[in-house]
């Protein structure tokens, strides 16, 4: 032991502000420094355009891979200015490039869970090497461009602008991250997903990188829940019954609204995703347990009422409806709250008990409306009880 006292003080604390915090420790804003945080940036970068669809303010977002690395994201939108907010269209976009404090809008239900923590722009400006923002507003296309974070130019009318948007391009800083080799399919499975909670957005992702073979893919579902539901068809087998059920259903009880699709099959397989604000809840948690629940409700007063069920056969629970069955349950809630800070598991209480009594009061219509293929479905989930 030396003799001299160990001392600590405010001299040395180092504190880390903006585009220093980010690259100092990446990993902390985007989940990782390999491919998993690679794809993140995109979700972070996107998150705005997305936000901006879903409140009407933009008809399509595209993202692209170029073939030099970088990645083009881009709205058809009214277009954000680059400085102070005019006329309560927000931030101005150096503010969400460049300030980790600044939120596009608050989180809320028409706000996509794409993004960690909300900083989305500024994050993945902080970790690319270089970032191009252009934005077409008032007839005037206008152009800055930033390293590392940091801007490098002043925002410069760059010539008219055709139409309106926001584009931003960015090549994420290798140096900082394991790799920079984006995977299209890992994109497209979730820029599908969006496509599918979020009825009327239209997005697309095109990649240029192999010349002469680029991948397009546009996604947009009139259907939402159900056509999500209808496209898990091929691995659960055949339909037991014909359509899919569902409903979409606002309820201020709940802080928000609800979609539910569902549909019994052929397969053993129970498959049941649920969402909360656009992001998978893998754990379940309280809308996921309302939709088991009001299935089993509506299913068990069905069944005895027809007399599929006597008085001493032990009732269809929650435990037993699950054979055969694929469901999507959706949510998006003004303050959603979750188990842990993974967020893989809704605990919002009061989401349950509406969930639950929203799924028995329109399956329960469908069964009395559709008696012969109501017969189908219980007697699947009965057949299903006498195999185990």
């Amino acid at each position: 032991m030396r003799d001299e006292a160990i001392t600590y003080d405010a001299s040395r604390i180092r504190v880390l502000e903006g585009a220093e915090a980010v690259r100092t420790r990446p990993g902390m804003y985007i989940g990782s420094t390999g491919a998993r945080g690679l794809h993140q940036l995109v979700f972070e970068v996107t998150a705005r355009a997305v936000d901006e669809a879903l409140t009407g303010r933009t008809g399509s977002v595209g993202v692209t891979l170029v073939a030099d690395g970088a990645v083009r994201v881009a709205d058809d939108g009214p277009g954000i200015p680059f400085g102070a907010a005019e006329a309560g269209d927000g931030p101005g976009l150096e503010a969400l490039l460049t300030d980790l404090s600044v939120r596009s809008r608050p989180v809320g239900r028409c706000s996509a869970a794409m993004s960690f923590f909300g900083m989305g722009l500024a994050v993945a400006n902080a970790l690319s090497s270089r970032l191009t923002a252009e934005v077409r507003r008032e007839g005037v296309r206008r152009v800055q461009e930033y390293a590392r974070g940091v801007a490098v130019t002043r925002p410069t009318a760059a010539g008219p602008a055709s139409g309106s948007g926001t584009t931003v391009t960015f090549r994420p800083d290798a140096s900082l991250l394991e790799t920079t080799e984006y995977s299209f399919a890992v994109l497209a499975e979730r820029f599908e997903q969006l496509a599918f909670l979020n009825r009327g957005l239209e997005i697309s992702l095109s990649d240029e990188r192999a010349p002469g073979d680029a991948q397009v893919a546009r996604f947009r579902f009139p259907g939402g829940v159900r056509d999500f539901v209808a496209s898990l068809r091929a691995a659960t087998g055949t339909p037991v019954h014909t359509g899919v059920i569902g409903f979409e259903q606002d309820d201020p009880r709940m802080a928000g609204a609800m979609e539910v699709a569902l549909r019994w099959c052929g397969s053993r397989e129970e498959r049941v995703r649920s969402f909360a604000n656009d992001a998978a809840t893998p754990g379940g948690g309280s809308h996921e347990a309302g939709l088991r629940e009001g299935v089993a409700a509506a299913l068990d007063a069905y069944a005895r009422a027809r007399g599929l069920l006597t008085a001493t056969d032990p009732g269809l629970g929650a435990d037993r409806i699950g054979a055969g069955l694929t469901a999507v349950v959706s949510v998006k809630l003004d303050d959603p709250a979750f188990v842990g800070a993974t967020r893989g598991e809704l605990s919002n209480a009061e989401v349950r008990p509406r969930v639950r009594e929203a799924v028995r009061k329109h399956l329960g219509a469908w069964l009395e409306e559709n008696p012969e293929q109501a017969a189908a479905v219980v007697g699947r989930i009965l057949g299903a009880d006498t195999l185990r």
